[in-house]
């Protein structure tokens, strides 16, 4: 069994009024590693208290979701025989009310763009693929986040690096 750990790290900044709502919303996410990034909650849920600079916790959850797929995907092509040399995603989140007040993150849909070398799988295999790397991403595992592949059509093109 393994164990993950996150840092978060925020406080009260001079001339903020806390118990009026009137307080920044940055703070900071250290990771095992040693890499430590500004976060924040989303402009959309506190307005002018978030950083939108930083990262919030929708993201990130629409990040992981994107990145566990494709850490994933590339692991069922390599045992399925596929050459990949490139892979980018456009992950859109979508939040939306599941009861009187309350929201939660209910679809993530992935767009991937995939390089590969040699021949690449046809639609069936590749849709087959990503159902594979759906069903061992730990992270789609631990949610109840719909979460979707997106047709090829509607990927980045593989040149798009402005991302």
């Amino acid at each position: 069994m393994a164990t993950y750990t996150a840092d978060i790290a925020w406080a009260l900044a001079e001339g903020e009024d806390f118990l009026a709502g009137r307080y920044g919303r940055g703070h900071s996410l250290g990771f095992d590693g040693g890499v430590s990034v500004p976060g924040s909650a989303s402009p959309h849920v506190v307005g002018k208290w978030a950083d939108p600079k930083a990262v919030d916790p929708e993201e990130m959850l629409v990040a992981a979701l994107s990145s566990c797929h494709m850490l994933s995907f590339l692991h069922v092509a390599r045992l399925a025989g596929y050459m990949v040399t490139a892979y980018r995603d456009h992950a859109v989140g979508t939040m939306a009310e599941i009861a009187p007040g309350r929201q939660a993150v209910t679809r993530v849909v992935l767009h991937p763009a995939i390089a590969w070398t040699g021949a690449p799988p046809d639609a069936k295999t590749l849709d087959h693929l990503h159902h594979e790397a759906h069903a061992v991403c730990f992270i789609a595992n631990s949610v109840k986040t719909e979460v979707m592949v997106a047709p090829a059509s509607e990927a980045l093109p593989p040149e798009d690096d402005n991302r």
